[in-house]
């Protein structure tokens, strides 16, 4: 099954950074996923600009409307994500234990559509 580990962490553009910094946060990074391909987990993941540089769509009376950056004004802002295989949740949270935290990660399912679709057949 697919989870989304949702990485949240204080709005940071990471363009200005100092290069220590950076370099220690992706030794973090690299070294996460090579524990994944250690364990043979498929993953993919992105790290995200800040949610300054966002443009947020909204439905409205005179159909969608467009704003720039986020669509509330939060502390925390999503940085970045990885998509795993894991068994379970209890596999995908043993997973986000070692995934490097700034101020919490969210692990949620990914909706797999066809296998709803054939549970749905098969029901």
């Amino acid at each position: 099954m697919k989870y989304m580990l949702m990485m949240y962490e204080v709005d940071k553009d990471w363009v200005g950074a100092p290069e220590q910094e950076i370099q220690e946060s992706m030794n973090e990074h690299i070294a996460f996923t090579q524990y994944l391909d250690g364990r043979g987990v498929a993953w993919s993941g992105e790290a995200l600009r800040p949610s300054t540089s966002a443009t947020t769509l909204r439905p409205g009376a005179d159909g969608l409307a467009v704003t720039d950056g986020p669509y509330v004004e939060l502390t925390e802002h999503l940085g970045g994500f990885y998509v795993i295989e894991a068994r379970d949740l209890d596999d995908a949270l043993d997973i986000a234990r070692r995934c490097p935290i700034a101020t919490g990660i969210e692990v949620r399912p990914i909706w797999d559509i066809d296998t709803v679709e054939q549970e749905a057949q098969n029901a």
